[in-house]
């Protein structure tokens, strides 16, 4: 039985970060386009994704490209031609959301189904790859158990987040920031309004909570989680953060780079990693250096966790400071004041067990420090913080130097020895183990020279340079491209009906649900003439505050004078509770 593959995938805003990704370790990388990436402002060139791809595949490392976002009419044959530029490049896979894609020429690149494509059930993953895909991105909401009852559906390799930021509603199906502001989450565009305080109020007028940060998550962190989510048949680990900085990159890449590989480690490589190359971090990652609200593990562990929110802040927490002598100076500190407020900091310097700050602070007595900028931590993430190499078994005898590697390359080069001694004998393993700037190491070494035979010294930079210059060559020539599945258009899809919350916004996507045994169909909120009418699900999530704030409605004793309230300025939304599916909808007003 062949070891199962295990991919670490990591975000990259630039292709700068993207190099970093893969150096620290990561097996893949997703990045997006010119457009229709569901970060508008995380777009790359052409030129960047082939600088991308040309790094990534000397490791055997995957380049996978977001065209993500919904496909308005009058971009369909921009998006095909986006597509075809994409494959002609390299890229090795398209993470789409949009079924029109399904329905565009387009060249027989593999497609990935986004976390957009709302993927909670094993009926719909499992339409999803007759439809064609090669791998599902599953929702962020699931328990493992729910993973595992996918997993289990399909035969193509599943992808599930494991850390960063999550979206409080269920990925493709939030409407809150297109109906509040015109900026749509499915365009990429979101305003990001479930960051923004909000006061709950019941319908007696009643304040719940006042200027709380209600819908915003703390950051996901399943580190812990990694084994049971390995046995419950997960394929590709997801690091959320295209808008992050090339340190978070570094940081958390390396992270989880090392907790793959200690898995793999402690289970008899019964698994193997899905590039080439190991990774080595010259630094001691660590989550709680890098952003975040503080960590959850979601509902992974539970489908009702005790606490899954931020309420005080939307901003970092940092790490937590158990002493002073932690602390450096100029390092950045965060607390919170008399007031539950958020307050920071700058540290100027730290004098006799005492934090000296350019301002006068009150810090409560017993309040929990947090570091959210540590100084030496960014001196040491800007320079090399890690090496990744890939080893070469090299051996020579009178005819040649042969060269095998762990991507199952193997090259052969005819080598001019001269017979006669030589009057100063050579290192020859220290000689090809010169390898310089390039991506090899010498793993091992074997000789049958005799000693009446020697190559000249002033070939052996020449024959080195040959050497790789023929193993990229032959790297290059057999990197293997997985192609796109073949759909099954005779497979219904799980309902005959698409309302908003679908997204379909062009006659592609409809005919795709036609072809698939769809009849009722309602546009996407973005092409919609009609008005948003009060009452509207602009958002459903299985984050439930009532549950947040110690008031789950399955507690008879707690009173709930229904409908509540959300509003924040001029954001007002009222909330509806399905505590048979422990959901909640938040509907515009």
């Amino acid at each position: 039985m062949k070891p199962r593959r295990l991919e670490l995938l990591s975000p990259a805003t630039n292709a700068d970060i993207a190099l970093q990704a893969i150096i620290h370790g990561a097996d893949a990388v997703y990045m997006g386009a010119t457009s229709h990436g569901a970060r508008k402002t995380a777009s790359n060139s052409l030129e960047d994704i082939i600088k991308v791809v040309d790094f990534a595949h000397q490791y055997r490392a995957r380049v996978y490209v977001t065209v993500n976002t919904i496909v308005y009419e009058h971009e369909i044959k921009q998006v095909e031609k986006l597509c075809h530029d994409l494959y002609k490049i390299g890229v090795d896979a398209l993470i789409v959301q949009d079924m029109a894609l399904l329905r565009m020429d387009l060249p027989p690149i593999s497609l990935h189904a986004s976390t957009q494509c709302d993927i909670r059930t094993p009926e719909k993953a499992l339409f999803l790859q007759e439809a064609g895909f090669s791998q599902l991105v599953l929702a962020r909401e699931l328990t493992i158990p729910e993973i595992k009852a996918i997993v289990e559906k399909v035969s193509v390799p599943v992808e599930c987040f494991i850390h960063g930021a999550l979206c409080v509603s269920y990925s493709g199906r939030c409407h809150a920031s297109c109906v509040s502001t015109g900026r749509s989450a499915n365009r990429g565009e979101c305003a990001q309004i479930c960051r923004l305080p909000y006061t709950l109020h019941d319908n007696s007028g009643k304040i719940i909570a006042k200027d709380k940060h209600l819908l915003s998550l703390r950051d996901f962190n399943a580190s812990d989680k990694l084994n049971e989510l390995i046995d419950a048949g997960v394929s590709s680990f997801k690091i959320e953060g295209r808008l992050k900085d090339v340190d978070y990159v570094k940081n958390i890449t390396a992270f989880y780079n090392n907790k793959l590989n200690d898995i793999i480690a402690d289970r008899n490589n019964n698994f193997v990693r899905n590039s080439c190359g190991k990774s080595l971090a010259l630094f001691n990652p660590n989550p709680e250096k890098s952003f975040n609200r503080g960590f959850t593990d979601y509902f992974l562990s539970s489908r009702r966790p005790k606490s899954i929110a931020s309420l005080l802040t939307p901003k970092s927490m940092g790490e937590v400071i158990k002493d002073i002598s932690e602390l450096n100076n100029g390092d950045g500190i965060s607390y919170f004041d008399h007031n539950e407020q958020y307050q920071g900091v700058n540290i100027n310097k730290i004098e006799k067990g005492r934090i000296i700050t350019g301002r006068k602070v009150d810090i409560p007595r017993g309040a929990e420090i947090h570091r959210t900028f540590n100084l030496e931590w960014q001196k040491t993430m800007q320079r090399e913080s890690a090496v990744r190499k890939i080893g070469l078994h090299i051996k020579v005898d009178e005819t040649g130097v042969s060269a095998k590697d762990e991507r199952g390359i193997e090259v052969r080069i005819p080598l001019d020895v001269h017979k006669e001694p030589a009057r100063n004998p050579m290192d020859y393993r220290s000689e090809f183990s010169k390898l310089g700037n390039t991506i090899y190491t010498l793993s091992s070494y074997e000789s049958s020279l005799d000693k009446n035979i020697f190559i000249p010294r002033s070939e052996m930079g020449p024959l080195r340079r040959k050497l790789i210059d023929t193993i990229d060559f032959a790297n290059k020539a057999t990197y293997p491209l997985e192609l796109r599945r073949k759909e099954n258009k005779s497979f219904l899809y799980i309902s005959n009906e698409i309302d908003y919350k679908d997204n379909v916004a062009n006659s592609l996507a409809k005919q795709f649900y036609q072809d698939h045994g769809v009849t009722i169909f309602e546009n996407a909120i973005e092409i919609s003439k009609k008005t948003i009418s009060p009452g509207t699900v602009v958002m459903t999530t299985r984050h439930c505050i009532l549950r947040e704030l110690g008031m789950c409605k399955r507690d008879k004793n707690n009173k709930i004078y229904e409908p509540l309230m959300l509003s924040s300025g001029s954001n007002s939304y009222s909330l509806k509770f399905n505590c048979d599916k422990c959901e909640m909808q938040v509907l515009y007003r």
